[in-house]
């Protein structure tokens, strides 16, 4: 009897309970605005240190950083198009974990030193498709600002970056101009062979 009675009690415990648990993952999760803070803050810290850590330390402390604020999976498929689904799923599996190394050694190689560099945040707009594009632009003194576009999609779990525009080119269509062409024409090793190229020069110029 004792239990039956308890039951109820229970159940509504276990509500109360799921209801306060998703209001901590509300509370967690980072806005967009703040994924990109965030993430222009590690650049920053890497570059302050960026000629003693050289490349490869570089790469290192921005592998994570990227990681956990760009969606590289949703990167490859819009980067590959409609190329993405010819593929096999190991395929699929390689392109994505290749594509991660080109863009965490892009950031090696573009963010390698540090001369009084600022990044500023300037204002945040919704996309009729759901996501957030938060402007900012960095500041390099005794030069021209560069201005940044983050465009971010929510994946369930966080806001990511899926594309960057900066002084008005967009990343994603570099990267399908120089690889889609080289996947349809000459095949997918060759599509790899080539990414595996752009890193290793990467690496080298120093």
């Amino acid at each position: 009897m004792i239990i039956k009675k308890l039951k109820p009690i229970i159940a509504l415990l276990l509500v109360v309970l799921s209801m306060v648990g998703g209001v901590a993952y509300a509370e967690t999760m980072l806005s967009a605005r703040e994924v990109v803070d965030k993430f222009q803050g590690q650049l920053l810290a890497v570059m302050k240190s960026g000629k003693q850590l050289g490349f490869a330390g570089r790469y290192d402390k921005l592998y994570d950083a990227v990681a956990t604020s760009h969606d590289l999976t949703k990167i490859a498929r819009i980067v590959i198009g409609k190329e993405w689904e010819k593929l096999t799923e190991a395929q699929q599996k390689n392109l994505t974990e290749v594509f991660s190394k080109l863009s965490v050694a892009s950031y090696a190689h573009n963010f390698k030193d540090y001369s009084g560099e600022t990044f500023t945040i300037d204002s945040e707009e919704n996309t009729t498709r759901g996501g957030v594009i938060v402007h900012a632009h960095l500041t390099i003194p005794g030069d021209k600002d560069v201005k940044f576009d983050y465009m971010l999609k929510d994946n369930g779990d966080s806001w990511r970056i899926i594309n960057i525009i900066a002084d008005g080119v967009s990343d994603l269509a570099l990267k399908r101009s120089d690889y889609t062409a080289v996947l349809q024409n000459e095949g997918f090793d060759a599509l790899m062979a080539k990414i595996n190229d752009k890193i290793s020069n990467y690496s080298k110029q120093e």
